[in-house]
């Protein structure tokens, strides 16, 4: 017993040694460094935890409590959660009708039409001018086609009559609008992912894909064979990138869609009303919609973290 003991105590003094040793080492930029990330954890941690703890207060406790302080035992309640969950998860379901396929649709065509630029060899003369007209479609701001985007799907091309034998079937025409968000996110995407994936392309190793053409391998080969397999990091960046972008986006879902009460009405235009009223705001209801509505590119961030991170350092 008192060898174990020893042995406890020895390492106890060993683990407080290496920390007073690691203190005394410790420089004013160190300290310095310390402090300024702790702030900057502050900074962005305070308010989701003032989000967080608005939205299991009840009325009355929003009112006397302060913002960052937690509801004491008769002000707690999950209700505000579950009246969330129940009016948002019909919009959960439609925005991810459109958000998925517009994501991997436009990180696809990206990834291709980057290849198309960069490895092949083609007169620059014509690879130039191709690259800068697609890249331009990234200045374009969404406030400069509102016009012309309702009237092409108004006026031109009318998929509310061109799909009249699927509204037979008991779908309601309303999601000819989720259609139309997915064509027209995947044509607004295009430019940036085709910009992220040339980068990157740009990167790879040159020998390896002349090794591979020498070997007789065709364009389509080199890609499914050599390409492909190593885009994984840079499909990540895209894809929690063109994924936060479309699920937030409410400019072109008020134009599409235009009305929460419409059945296809994604999550952020169910949000944009919930916990308003007559009588004024209910914040802890906004609160928990609003964390509610996150979950799905928190997920995405989740699950792509490692390849996205590998694929911002190439």
């Amino acid at each position: 017993m008192s060898d174990r003991n020893a042995r406890t105590d020895g390492s106890g003094a060993t683990v407080t040694g290496r920390v007073r040793r690691n203190v005394a080492t410790l420089t004013l930029e160190d300290v310095g460094l310390y402090v300024a990330l702790l702030l900057m954890v502050g900074f962005y941690l305070i308010p989701i935890e003032s989000g967080l703890v608005t939205s299991i207060k009840t009325g009355t406790a929003i009112i006397e409590t302060a913002p960052f302080a937690p509801p004491g035992p008769t002000g707690f309640t999950l209700q505000k959660w579950q009246t969330a969950i129940d009016a948002l998860v019909r919009g959960m379901g439609n925005s991810l009708l459109y958000a998925v396929p517009a994501t991997v649709i436009s990180a696809t065509v990206g990834s291709l039409t980057a290849y198309g630029l960069t490895i092949p060899d083609w007169k620059i003369s014509y690879k130039a001018p191709l690259l800068a007209i697609i890249i331009s479609g990234i200045f374009i701001p969404y406030q400069a086609v509102l016009v012309p985007l309702t009237q092409f799907w108004s006026q031109w091309v009318q998929l509310t009559q061109h799909l009249s034998f699927v509204w037979a079937l008991g779908v309601p025409d309303d999601y000819a609008g989720i259609i139309e968000l997915v064509i027209t996110h995947v044509a607004y995407g295009i430019p940036i992912c085709t910009l992220l994936f040339r980068t990157y392309y740009k990167n790879l190793s040159e020998e390896m894909i002349e090794s591979a053409r020498l070997d007789g391998a065709s364009l389509r080969r080199v890609y499914q064979r050599i390409v492909l397999p190593l885009s994984g990091p840079m499909f990540a960046v895209v894809l929690i990138y063109q994924f936060t972008q479309i699920w937030n986006d409410l400019l072109f879902t008020l134009v599409l869609v235009s009305t929460e009460s419409s059945p296809a009405a994604p999550v952020v235009l169910i949000l944009a009303g919930l916990g308003t009223s007559m009588e004024g705001q209910d914040f802890a209801l906004r609160m928990a919609g609003a964390f509610f509505a996150a979950l799905p590119t928190l997920a995405v961030y989740i699950f792509f973290g490692d390849e996205f991170a590998e694929g911002v350092a190439a």
